[in-house]
């Protein structure tokens, strides 16, 4: 079972909370930040750089975690979505 990671701290959190941007914005850069955190995790999944990760593997990465969500329960997963 993979353990439970968190994809924004609550002081990045604050952090963007605390930026000068839009609503909107907030949301992109949170959002940004979480997700390169995800493709750092794919990249060591994957056996690869995050320079040479590719869309294929990024694709292929989620339909794995997609369906051990679905076979073994979402605990089983990275994504707890």
């Amino acid at each position: 079972m993979i353990e439970n990671r968190q994809f924004l701290t609550p002081e990045e959190s604050a952090d963007v909370d605390a930026a000068l941007l839009t609503s909107p914005e907030k949301f992109l850069t949170r959002l940004t930040i979480s997700s390169l955190r995800l493709l750092k995790i794919i990249a060591e999944d994957t056996g690869v750089t995050l320079e040479e990760l590719t869309h294929k593997q990024v694709i292929q990465w989620l339909e794995k975690d997609s369906q051990l969500r679905r076979e073994q329960g979402i605990e089983a997963a990275v994504l707890k979505w």
